[in-house]
């Protein structure tokens, strides 16, 4: 091979596709392009101390977000070097005779050197040209100036590797139509393995993706997304986009999102970095709640009380231990809470005068006078510590007319200890001790290390009434809010939230066939659209599944069909093999399970066992290292998730997705006809993307009914 070759490994499909060699220059010659502009960047010394103990002059100031913005630049670089871009199109404006081609990719890049733009950034008003255009007639985007029409003469996908070249796709050029190649590119990215993280959807994303993604910012969206129809990937593309539309209006530490728990985190951490953007704040309710709190009360493990829910043995206990949770979810519950701060708030100011010696009174009716007119608009805690300094410092200005005459300082004491006094007969005020009088518990509830335990459902009551009391500061409000599996989200959450996004920007996310926790969710995305004022709610279904084949979205539609409340995804037309509806005896469970398990590592990166309950994947993860196989179990407030083989109860699963997923114990006794058996199986099944198995005995459950008899079943 000579130099050529080894510059080119592609050179054979080059000369046979004149695409692919036009492609293959324009590459090498970005690729130089970034190259060059990388050395530059890297040339330069830094001029800046890293020591924080050093003071820094306003100059050393300005020069450090100099160097900060030369290092985001130097990444954007580094990251370009292994793929500058995933698309092209060409492009002849209607006031030009000239074609012109654009390239587009995760971050816009200009030649420093020359001022060429080398690759267009896919959220630029332009770019959208790329995702929209079906094929028919004129392309229009929305330009600064407002809406421009474009003449679109070619469309083009291509994926590059490690600064390789490894495949072009036209899936349009004009005068060439029906190419009928759009789905092809589409495929031949969903077909690939997946690792331990979410990835971006940026080169693939359609049409209908597109739409909710360039929304408009002042707008609550809500997405109804099926299982695997890339709803999480959209929302986090969407901050990428209002950040690059926004930049002057939006922060990247005023946006956050909310996630089903810790390990999800990790699992979506590398979305944004990767479109270029860093500092969003990712986290779950419960511990930006406590932190709202002050870390006043304790979380409660729930590991437990999951169990009991999720448990089809143990449902008529889950039915009356979760009765109450769905209420204290309730906006009903936000107002038995105002009705309790309004009878808190007309007792608050103590009766009778204030006299801090005698002969000196400061009326009542002056003290109420302040609280309930001239501070009526403060929150009840600065209105009660504004009301007792006001208070103090009438004391004080009292005190000065009769300081000449106090020559033993007895009215002095005397005001210290009676302002004591009178402070003290002002309740003070914690949200804790509220909640406790709206709720029925124990007469001693828990504690731990001195601080009140408290349940999941608590929390948000709980900073409900604690920002009614206090406020909410200006650095704690969001320019943007992010729900992901917000079916499991309570309407009184979604209301405390809206306490702390003043702009009521947000991304809400989920899906009511998945809402496997509905003690403590909602039933219809009405609970969370009426809550805004009229025309801010904005309503999108994404009913296409682009992450599983369709025989494996076709069983998971069978096992929910019977229940009509369910929405069933359409699958996009990606064959795979039939879903493998497995039966055996008992005595030979653990055995076919970790056969089952040996057959679906071969060619796959990522396989998950799923058991109904915590306590059944405990035997199964110690029954696949026994038999020697490198599995890792998952348990509730996992903060990891680590890819290979993974070990966890089906409602941990959710949001996250394997190249191959074996579902274990599917019987009667596991998975009766109840819509929670329904939604957990259809969970379960729509983990994964290529190859899905079914253990179950010769008492299957009920739901496989239909979708077992239209699959591959084998009987041990």
């Amino acid at each position: 091979m000579d130099a050529t070759d080894e510059r080119n490994p592609n050179r054979d499909e080059s000369e046979r596709d004149p695409a692919f060699a036009e492609e293959q220059h324009r590459l090498q010659t970005t690729l130089r392009q970034v190259r060059a502009m990388l050395g530059r960047l890297e040339g330069i010394p830094r001029q800046f101390t890293d020591d924080p103990s050093e003071p820094q002059t306003a100059d050393e100031v300005a020069q450090q977000a100099v160097e900060l913005l030369r290092e985001e630049q130097m990444d954007a670089l580094r990251r370009a070097a292994s793929e500058p871009y995933f698309g092209r199109i060409d492009i002849q404006d209607m006031d030009s005779v000239d074609v012109v081609p654009y390239y587009i990719g995760k971050r816009g890049i200009e030649d420093s050197a020359t001022g060429d733009r080398l690759v267009l950034d896919w959220r630029a008003p332009l770019a959208s040209v790329f995702y929209s255009f079906s094929g028919q007639g004129l392309a229009r985007y929305e330009a600064p100036d407002g809406v421009l029409e474009v003449d679109v003469h070619r469309k083009r996908n291509l994926a590059i590797r490690g600064g390789q070249l490894q495949r072009v796709v036209d899936s349009y050029v004009k005068g060439r139509e029906n190419l009928n190649v759009t789905d092809e590119f589409l495929l031949y990215r969903l077909t690939e393995n997946k690792d331990n993280r979410l990835r971006d959807i940026v080169s693939t994303i359609q049409a209908e993706q597109d739409r909710i993604i360039r929304a408009d910012r002042n707008l609550a969206i809500v997405i109804q997304g099926v299982a695997g129809s890339g709803k999480t990937t959209v929302a986090l593309h969407r901050i990428a986009y209002l950040l690059y539309q926004h930049k002057d209006r939006m922060r990247t530490d005023r946006m956050v999102i909310f996630a089903p728990n810790a390990m999800f985190v990790d699992y979506i951490s590398e979305v944004l970095p990767e479109l270029g953007v860093g500092g969003i704040r990712q986290t779950t309710f419960a511990k930006w709640a406590l932190e709202r709190l002050g870390f006043r009360v304790v979380l409660d493990d729930a590991a437990d009380r999951m169990e009991t829910w999720f448990s089809v043995h143990r449902q008529s206990r889950a039915d009356a231990l979760f009765a109450q949770v769905r209420g204290q979810g309730a906006l009903a519950f936000a107002e038995d809470m105002e009705r309790q701060l309004a009878d808190l708030e007309r007792g608050l100011v103590p009766e009778g005068p204030f006299e801090p010696w005698d002969g000196a009174v400061l009326d009542e009716e002056t003290i109420r006078r302040w609280f309930f007119e001239e501070y009526r608009h403060y929150p009840l805690a600065k209105r009660r510590e504004r009301v007792l300094a006001r208070v103090k410092r009438w004391m004080e200005t009292a005190y000065r007319d009769v300081k000449a005459e106090d020559r033993g300082g007895a009215k002095k004491k005397s005001s210290g200890a009676r302002y004591r006094a009178y402070a003290k007969r002002w309740p003070e005020l914690d949200a804790y001790a509220v909640y406790r009088q709206l709720v029925s518990g124990p007469a001693k509830p828990k504690s731990r290390g001195g601080r009140p335990v408290v349940q999941p459902e608590d929390l948000a009551p709980l900073v409900y009434l604690h920002t009614r009391l206090f406020g909410v500061d200006g650095t704690e409000t969001f320019d943007h809010v992010v729900i992901d599996e917000a079916q499991d989200f309570s309407p009184l959450q979604l209301a405390v939230l809206r306490m702390y996004c003043p702009s009521d920007s947000f991304t809400i996310l989920g899906d009511l066939s998945q809402s496997i926790h509905a003690y403590q969710g909602i039933s219809r995305w009405e609970e969370f659209l009426e809550q805004f004022p009229d025309g801010v709610g904005q309503f999108f279904r994404l009913d296409v599944s682009y992450r599983s084949t369709m025989e494996i979205i076709e069983f998971a539609n069978e096992v929910i069909r019977p229940f009509e409340q369910f929405t069933q995804a359409v699958p996009v037309f990606r064959s795979g093999e039939p879903v493998a509806v497995v039966s055996c005896a008992a005595a030979d469970r653990t055995t076919r399970m970790v056969e089952m398990v040996r057959d679906l590592v071969d060619g796959a990166d990522t396989v998950a066992v799923l058991t109904r309950t915590q306590a059944e994947a405990g035997p199964v993860h110690a029954a696949l290292v026994a038999a020697g196989m490198p599995a890792h179990q998952i348990t509730a407030g996992q903060e990891r998730y680590e890819g290979g083989i993974s070990v966890l109860p089906v409602y941990l699963a959710k949001g996250l997705e394997f190249d191959a997923v074996v579902l274990v114990d599917v019987d009667a006794a596991h998975y009766d006809r109840s819509p929670l058996s329904a939604k957990l199986l259809y969970v379960g099944c729509t983990r994964a993307l290529h190859r899905l198995a079914v253990l179950t005995n010769d008492n299957p459950s009920p739901l496989l009914a239909e979708a077992g008899a239209r699959e591959r079943t084998e009987v041990v």
